[in-house]
């Protein structure tokens, strides 16, 4: 199931966030959205789930315009997640992951077992299983994180849409959840990330997607994606490069380029 994004442009008040985006994006890829601060990242994704209408353009989802279908239907196909949600009310945590089957329940109905054994997996898949009976005001910024991402895994959508995933973990979740996120979209299911850490994205990700100012300005694998130029004309940085044991190849922002934030807004990158 392809998701699309046609020549799509966003406004807020007089103040352009998004301008000639152009995305095709299919199945079974881990998609890296990177780009500076205020670059209109989250508000990219926003449109991609049919949060954000778009002044100009269109999403479509397999052809179809994702405007025109219902919202369960929606629901059930795009799982997101994104910075800053919250549950509202004191809630457990199996209480919470259960939310994410609402869109394939008949109202007031009790979890089928189907519904209950994609709740068990998705807490097993991020390593949430013992939270299951606490309370969410007793959860760690970490463990919260990890208990939407459950909810959201839940859905079995075929798109699974994530804001900053890994913002809140330590280093060992943040290494868990980037290789659990390449693992849903090794299993077929299309999944697109906000990232800021390059280094992860460009290990994890089959594909990076570049914006600055709310352009599209490097679309492909990350060692394409990722160019010293770019890294220095976007970012303003420049990198580290060298081979793991493992032998595959690694990207470290190192230091600060020469490129001032003026001339990065306006950049025109080609990798």
């Amino acid at each position: 199931m392809s998701l699309g994004l046609n020549d799509a442009l966003v406004k807020l008040d007089s103040r352009t966030i998004l301008s000639n985006i152009d995305l095709a994006l299919e199945p079974g890829r881990f998609v890296g959205l990177v780009g500076p601060n205020g670059a209109g990242k989250t508000t990219l994704l926003r449109v991609l789930a049919g949060l954000v209408t778009p002044n100009q353009g269109r999403v479509t989802l397999e052809g179809r315009p994702l405007a025109g279908m219902g919202r369960d239907e929606r629901a059930r196909c795009i799982a997101a997640l994104f910075q800053g949600a919250g549950v509202g009310w004191p809630m457990r945590v199996r209480e919470i992951v259960a939310l994410g089957r609402l869109p394939h329940r008949r109202a007031f109905a009790s979890p089928s077992e189907a519904d209950e054994g994609a709740m068990t997996q998705a807490m097993v898949r991020t390593d949430i299983l013992h939270l299951a009976d606490r309370a969410e005001p007793t959860l760690s910024s970490g463990e919260r994180m990890r208990v939407l991402l459950a909810r959201a895994l839940a859905v079995e959508a075929p798109w699974l849409l994530v804001d900053e995933p890994i913002t809140a973990l330590d280093p060992a979740h943040q290494l868990d959840a980037m290789a659990l996120l390449r693992s849903i979209a090794r299993d077929g299911t299309g999944v697109v990330a906000v990232l800021h850490d390059l280094t992860l994205a460009a290990r994890f990700c089959d594909r990076i997607v570049v914006l600055a100012a709310g352009r599209l300005v490097a679309d492909g694998p990350p060692e394409a994606a990722l160019t010293d130029t770019l890294l220095a004309g976007v970012f303003g940085v420049t990198a580290e490069r060298g081979r793991a044991a493992s032998g595959a190849h690694y990207i470290l922002p190192w230091a600060r380029s020469g490129a001032t934030t003026e001339e990065r807004d306006g950049a025109t990158i080609t990798s």
